[in-house]
């Protein structure tokens, strides 16, 4: 039996980068936002990859 590869689909490579991105911009949110926005915006852009 032969099993797809999604890590080859070129929409989940870009929801790996942008994952990363918004990684990289929420490090730079302010300390009182760790557990609001921040954590928000992470978990939106996990749920995208997964979904692929």
């Amino acid at each position: 039996m032969e099993y797809f590869n999604f890590e080859k689909l070129e929409v989940y490579n870009k929801s790996i980068l942008f994952t990363d991105l918004v990684y990289r911009i929420t490090r730079g949110f302010p300390r009182e936002e760790i557990y609001g926005l921040t954590t928000q915006f992470k978990r939106a852009a996990n749920s995208i990859s997964s979904y692929c």
